[in-house]
């Protein structure tokens, strides 16, 4: 019985790697189609919506995909010189950053303090810092590279979102009411998560957008789009988006306005990530910061720098998937928080 447990894990295992082969191996195609899939996801109730309120299936696709080419367009256009300008002067504010450290080494000695000068340049490395800041901002352009092939799956995916319940319920020889209730309540909290989520995202971009074109910062939307991005990983996001703003910030203006920089960040994360999100979406969808950061690795081995920027949805699915199935329920508590387990023991 042992060795037929011990065989079928293996099986297990060696599938698993199989197939995280066969994805990596094939990134080309699964990124754009997940890159779809979470637009599709943010979208649908929105078609939905329109479809509800009698307007045929054809127009409400039209207006949901119209309004999609409209919002990339208008942020490609705002986005694209910023992006563009900022690559061409990203050697200058590397070498404004080291010369800052420098100073900063000297007042250091002056006051007695030895600072190891080498270890830690190689450590915060300014070139890494600003070059990964705009490696994740260009992975937009991914967007616009492979923008034909991501609208066309979309749009079939919103087409086949209203029949995709009543595929399962009819492939459902069994008749089992159980199944098709979980599969509800699975596709409805994707749904509800992802929305939501991506709303909060967009208003803590605005909210940023706003703050550092009121204290100057260079290229205030560029940061207000890395904000937007890196808010759906929760913890890690906010700390990683506000790193570059504040170093920008301290080159080309002064200490005190990157000191603002910085308690704008911290007071959007408190208010919006801390206590407004949590209100709004439940403490039940929380991942440990062990899990964030270990999705951050993995999926962004996986997928590369879109990996990074969608593993947190990702992981989000799969909790909410292991969370609807009895038998792999204890496996969503232990990505999760922790902040909800005296509901489950009350629930049990």
């Amino acid at each position: 019985m042992q060795k037929n447990k011990m065989g079928t894990s293996l099986v297990v295992m060696a599938s698993v790697i199989i197939v995280l082969a066969g994805i990596k191996a094939a990134i080309s195609i699964v990124v754009p189609f997940l890159l779809a899939l979470f637009i599709a996801i943010i979208l649908s109730p929105f078609y939905n919506y329109f479809m509800k309120k009698g307007i045929p299936s054809g127009i409400s696709l039209l207006i949901v995909v119209g309004f999609l080419i409209t919002f990339f367009i208008l942020v490609a256009k705002l986005l694209g010189s910023s992006v563009v300008d900022f690559n061409a002067n990203l050697g200058f504010y590397e070498q404004q950053l080291t010369m800052h450290f420098h100073k900063l080494v000297e007042i250091a000695i002056g006051f007695g303090i030895e600072i190891p000068e080498t270890d830690i340049m190689n450590i915060f490395n300014p070139k890494l810092i600003m070059g990964f800041a705009s490696s994740i901002v260009q992975s937009m352009g991914y967007l616009v590279t492979n923008g034909f092939v991501i609208l066309l799956t979309v749009v079939f995916m919103l087409l086949e979102s209203n029949n995709f319940v009543d595929k399962i319920t009819h492939i459902n020889l069994k008749n089992d009411s159980k199944t098709i209730i979980h599969m509800q309540m699975i596709l409805t909290q994707i749904k509800e998560y992802m929305v939501l989520k991506a709303l909060i995202s967009l208003f803590t971009g605005f909210v940023i957008w706003i703050g550092l074109v009121l204290i100057g910062t260079d290229y205030p939307f560029l940061w207000a789009v890395l904000a937007f991005m890196l808010n759906f990983i929760p913890n890690i996001g906010s700390i990683i988006a506000a790193v570059p703003a504040v170093l920008l910030t301290f080159v080309g203006l002064d200490l005190f306005s990157a000191i603002m920089v910085s308690i704008l960040y911290g007071i959007v994360n408190i208010v919006i990530g801390s206590i407004i999100e949590p209100k709004i979406m439940g403490n039940g969808l929380g991942l440990s910061t062990l899990v964030v950061f270990l999705s951050l690795i993995f999926w962004g081995w996986l997928l590369g720098i879109v990996g990074m920027l969608l593993s947190i949805p990702l992981t989000i699915m799969a909790k909410i998937i292991l969370k609807a199935n009895d038998n792999t329920k204890w496996i969503s508590v232990l990505l999760g928080s922790g902040e909800n387990l005296s509901n489950i023991k009350e629930q049990s």
